[in-house]
């Protein structure tokens, strides 16, 4: 049963004055609520920066806000920093994993716990301008799920070079043609993420997302967003263990898709 992730397009181009006119009411208009998730791993010379940039940016668009941070076992000051931001700032959720659980298990927690009308997430590692939430935002109305996907990476061409042979991989084995699958720059609502089931504890959860999109027939909506270089503290993607797992769950995952009588998801531009 083949399954289709759909990047629908507007029947009929609006005018530039009529594109104008909405993105100011729907500047005016903010929207329910959202909760806002980050991993963090020893993220302590990032993690303020972030959440008080990302309060700033989300309140001006909804109602409520909550900042979840799922503190993955960090061995630093993170979780101290945290709990002072807890005190501070009514917006702040932090949880904290005992023992780390890898990207994968942290964005899980975070997303299975938000408790907005729309779930967001991102790094904490200040490498995304959340600003540039409002981009997403103008779409969120006519798709299920918006994506973001990096217009010029900001990462060594290692990284780059990881991440092209693994998009390669995965849109050959799943079909998911989204461009930049692990863009950590997305909007989803929360009715689709209580809905579907995820395993991931590694790089595979987006795929994982992704292609649940697809099995439901979910409308998602591609956007450029700006990268930037780290400026502290160590990324972890890049570990030989961390690609390795990468690559066992991606095998898992596929496994069981066949075995469900999954073939093959096609993207519809």
């Amino acid at each position: 049963m083949e399954a289709d992730i759909i990047l629908r397009k507007v029947d009929k181009a609006p005018t530039e004055d009529a594109q104008t006119e909405a993105s100011a009411s729907a500047q005016n208009k903010k929207l329910s609520s959202v909760s806002v998730v980050f991993p963090a791993y020893n993220e302590e010379t990032n993690i303020e920066m972030t959440v008080l940039k990302a309060i700033g940016a989300f309140k001006k668009h909804f109602e409520t806000v909550e900042i979840i941070v799922v503190n993955d076992g960090s061995s630093d000051g993170t979780r101290d920093i945290l709990e002072r931001l807890r005190q501070e700032h009514e917006e702040v959720r932090p949880i904290h994993h005992v023992q780390n659980k890898g990207y994968g298990g942290a964005v899980r927690t975070g997303l299975k716990s938000g408790r907005g009308d729309f779930i967001f997430f991102s790094d904490s590692d200040g490498q995304f301008d959340l600003e540039e939430v409002d981009l997403l935002l103008r779409h969120i109305n006519d798709y299920d799920i918006v994506v973001g996907y990096r217009a010029q990476r900001a990462d060594p061409w290692h990284r780059k070079l990881n991440a092209y042979c693994w998009g390669v991989l995965v849109r050959y084995l799943f079909g998911i043609r989204v461009r930049d699958i692990d863009c950590a720059f997305k909007i989803f609502r929360r009715d689709f993420i209580q809905s579907i089931r995820i395993e991931a504890e590694g790089a595979m959860i987006n795929t994982e997302i992704l292609a649940q999109a697809g099995m439901m027939h979910c409308t998602i909506k591609q956007v450029p967003v700006s990268h930037y270089p780290r400026l502290s503290g160590a990324a972890t993607g890049a570990n030989p263990l961390v690609i390795f797992k990468a690559f066992v769950e991606l095998f898992n995952l596929y496994g069981k898709l066949k075995a469900t009588g999954y073939k093959e998801l096609q993207t519809k531009a």
